[in-house]
């Protein structure tokens, strides 16, 4: 998990981003971006990939990054900006405003597989990076904790969906509430299957109105 940042240190280069996003897939709720420097000495145990590990040792491990961490940085993607850009574009902006949030600037970014070429500081993109790297692991499990307690927060506001038990990605239960509710405000209006409903109720309305 160290083997990009042995390398980067071999160099000199001692501060190292690692950048990450969560929630590129659900139909309901933000993308979280983190972005996330840690020290060069540092070696936590049991770092991985968000999605690999069980929800009680994301917890653990947040709350050993955020108090370790040199500088890290956390960005919200709405539902709405997701809808106007796009989510490739989306996640593109969200990196960005993630890395040029820090306090503390990088000599070198470490990236989940999206390409920035936009950034000015040195990078290096990285398919399954979360896998690989422990800086985008430790950015990972920021977004993921993040963005899971957000979603918790959801389900409360609007409990017809069961956002607490699926974060808004698309089950079967979330399915069967769309088809029972229709659409909630935090709903990605452009993603499928969300966006046939929306559609359906332009047609009811653009009915009603015709026939006023």
């Amino acid at each position: 998990m160290y083997e990009f940042e042995e390398k980067l240190y071999d160099e000199h280069i001692e501060l190292v981003c690692g950048v990450d996003e969560v929630g590129r897939g659900p139909l309901a709720g933000p993308l979280v971006v983190a972005a996330c420097i840690m020290p060069p000495l540092l070696r936590i145990k049991g770092i991985n990939d968000s999605k690999k590990l069980s929800a009680k040792k994301r917890e653990e491990l947040y709350k050993i990054i955020i108090k370790e961490a040199i500088d890290y940085n956390i960005v919200f993607i709405s539902e709405e900006e997701i809808d106007n850009l796009n989510i490739y574009q989306a996640t593109k902006k969200g990196m960005l405003e993630a890395i040029e949030g820090l306090k503390t600037t990088p000599e070198h970014v470490l990236i989940d597989a999206m390409p920035l070429g936009e950034l000015k500081i040195p990078h290096t993109s990285i398919i399954h990076g979360d896998a690989l790297s422990a800086s985008i692991a430790a950015a990972s499990i920021l977004a993921k904790v993040t963005r899971d307690r957000y979603m918790e927060k959801m389900d409360v506001k609007y409990p017809n969906y069961g956002f607490k038990r699926h974060k808004g990605y698309c089950t079967k239960a979330h399915i069967e509430a769309l088809e029972k509710y229709g659409p909630c405000k935090i709903h990605r209006k452009t993603y499928s299957p969300v966006s046939k409903f929306y559609s359906k109720q332009m047609s009811l309305d653009l009915f009603k109105d015709e026939n006023e």
